[in-house]
């Protein structure tokens, strides 16, 4: 006899993926012409604010580890800001466009919440 029969099993594969699987996985999910900010994707992936400070390790450790698919241009600060540099600039830029993503001349998404994908 289960001591919690309604809770799903530990044995389960999905309770079993780990902080960094699931910040993956929800990233890889994020659609085109849509964007996400660091701490939304830390809590859809079950942890708290805090942790949307480990989201860049994480996803670039999965990039260097071969899954190169990341959308990084899609997961954005709270304020709608983009991270972006001089090295990458004009390679992001061209990925907003081709995704029908404005920015403005401070790298703000034009339209935030209205392009903000929320898990």
């Amino acid at each position: 006899m289960a001591l919690f029969p309604d809770r799903p099993s530990k044995t389960h594969k999905t309770a079993m993926t780990t902080f960094s699987e699931r910040v993956v996985k929800l990233a890889l999910s994020i659609p085109p012409g849509r964007v996400t900010t660091y701490g939304a994707l830390a809590r859809a992936a079950g942890a708290g604010p805090i942790a949307a400070q480990s989201i860049t390790a994480i996803l670039g450790k999965a990039w260097e580890n071969g899954e190169k698919k990341i959308p990084f241009h899609r997961i954005v600060y709270s304020d709608g800001r983009i991270w972006v540099n001089e090295e990458y600039r004009k390679r992001r830029l061209a990925l907003y466009k081709k995704e029908g993503i404005q920015v403005d001349k401070n790298d703000r998404i034009v339209d935030f919440r209205d392009t903000l994908w929320e898990f």
